[in-house]
């Protein structure tokens, strides 16, 4: 059964349209970023580890990653404004809960509903731009949007530094609750719905094995900083985490009414840009865990003076983004993920040597540097790899992008916080062994342990930026003529093979 949008799409306003859905995009990925500042702050609200403090970004990450492979199904079932104000919905309760709760435990809660509410958001705007958007004309329209998107993390640390600076950290979800309301009553009236509603059945299987491997496989990585790699419980959960990844790959392959259809992978620049893309979240979300955490516990440093640090970068990354838009519809995808990727490691790269005196005028200029790179490639490469797709699979397409980018962010951000406290106890013990822990009081032994560790979770993004890089080598531009033409050379084979049955039965 299928129901038609009901509107043409040439006329439908735009401008009203994508301004109230990248509004609330904006929400969903400025409640994704303030965590990054105030995680100093409530370890000691909360008298919990690094390890445990994360999950309130890692978690937040994961059930958005868990979630997004449903939208397929949901952009089919209902309607544009019906999803989106349902998701807003469901993110004002989750903000309600994280402002008005006294523990960790229920903050948590209340980030991972929020989660539930945005994780729908950003593959509904991504399809909706592949609808009404002509390929030729998509990477303004993706530059725009990104604009929107990064200036969220742009304005999230130094918010929230002020915030925790001259209010409870309560104040950051206060704030939204008015916000979440106006955009859903503007919702109301300028939303239409722009694709065709085809009514599939959920696959349940589906969902239930997505939710078990995204799971495990996250916790398993967020553990294993705290219990060794070596420990039962990681690997345990590691290995259920890549069992049921595989089952679901493989039944999602087999199945008619696929929960995603992975046949979208068929697509070679799909399938690059994808893998690129992995490389590319873990890459970013370095800023945004790590260097907080080395300004506001080893430095001594603000979190209103943390999140002034990322501001100018994050700033200039989002001025460049409309730039980076033009220049893909004009060079295409590869140079600038080329330029843009050998930019970002250059500037990583002088995060590698920290010590209790780096400067902070050398510290924002690095920053700067790497989000000037990133501009030019973060939203060319996902463009480049849906443009690839024919129509029936843009909502796949975007859910298997955007999930692809949240799993990749959660276990990346933690995967770098494993390293990091790895590596400090490792640097600890052997200051202890070698009698260099005599030179330093113990605050000061473990702001030099904790520095060395953050070097070298730095060091492990270098290595995962280089990948990301010579895989640049071999992006292409190809757009879906080619998946036409395949369909039209398929179609005269079919049609060859109909005539020569007809043929022989005739005989």
């Amino acid at each position: 059964m299928k129901e038609n949008a009901g509107y043409k799409i040439s006329s439908i306003k735009k401008g009203p349209l994508l301004f109230v859905m990248i509004l609330g995009a904006f929400i969903a990925v400025l409640n994704q970023t303030i965590m990054s500042v105030a995680l100093p702050v409530l370890m000691g609200e909360f008298s919990i580890e690094a390890s445990t403090a994360q999950w309130l970004t890692t978690g937040y990450m994961l059930v958005n990653g868990v979630l997004i492979p449903i939208t397929a199904y949901l952009m089919q079932r209902f309607t544009t404004r019906e999803l989106f104000q349902a998701s807003m919905f469901i993110f004002l309760g989750g903000t309600v809960l994280s402002a008005f709760t006294n523990s960790f435990e229920f903050l948590l809660v209340g980030r991972m509903v929020q989660a539930v509410g945005g994780g729908i958001i950003m593959p509904l705007l991504m399809n909706v731009i592949l609808t009404v958007f002509p390929r030729e004309k998509r990477g303004v329209a993706m530059g725009i949007v990104g604009l929107a998107i990064i200036f969220a993390p742009a304005i999230g640390p130094t918010v929230t530094g002020y915030v925790m600076e001259h209010y409870s950290w309560r104040a950051m979800f206060e704030g939204m609750i008015p916000v979440v309301v106006l955009i859903i009553i503007t919702a109301h009236f300028y939303l239409k719905n722009v694709t065709e509603r085809t009514f599939p059945k959920l696959n349940m299987i589906g969902v239930l094995l997505s939710t078990i491997g995204f799971g495990t496989l996250l916790y398993g990585f967020s553990r294993a900083g705290s219990q060794g790699w070596s420990s039962v419980e990681v690997i345990s959960s590691l290995s259920v985490g890549v069992t049921s990844l595989i089952i679901f790959t493989v039944l999602q392959l087999r199945s008619k009414n696929p929960l995603l259809d992975l046949r979208a992978f068929k697509y070679s620049m799909f399938s690059l840009t994808t893998v690129i893309n992995i490389a590319v979240t873990m890459v970013m979300y370095a800023d945004m865990m790590l260097l907080p955490l080395y300004l506001q516990n080893a430095r001594g440093y603000t979190a209103l003076e943390s999140g002034m640090l990322l501001l100018p970068g994050a700033l200039l990354m989002a001025f460049m983004m409309p730039v980076a838009g033009k220049l893909f519809d004009r060079f295409g995808a590869k140079w600038l993920s080329i330029i843009g990727m050998s930019i970002t490691i250059l500037t990583t790269i002088g995060f590698v040597n920290l010590t209790d005196s780096t400067g902070y005028t050398y510290l924002l200029l690095m920053s700067t540097g790497r989000r000037l790179g990133m501009a030019l490639f973060l939203m060319p490469i996902t463009t480049a790899g849906l443009n690839q797709l024919p129509a029936r699979l843009n909502a796949h397409g975007t859910a298997i992008s955007n999930t692809i980018k949240q799993v990749a962010g959660a276990i990346g951000t933690s995967l770098l916080v494993t390293v990091m406290m790895s590596s400090t106890k490792t640097h600890m013990k052997d200051m202890i062994t070698t009698g260099e822990a005599a030179n330093f009081s113990q605050e000061n032994l473990i702001n030099q342990a904790t520095i060395q560790g953050i070097n070298e979770a730095y060091l492990l993004i270098i290595g995962i930026g280089i990948v990301g890089l010579l895989l640049s080598f071999f992006i292409k531009d190809v757009g879906q003529t080619e998946e036409e033409e395949v369909n039209t050379i398929n179609e005269k084979v079919q049609n060859t093979r109909i005539t020569e049955v007809n043929a022989f039965k005739t005989t």
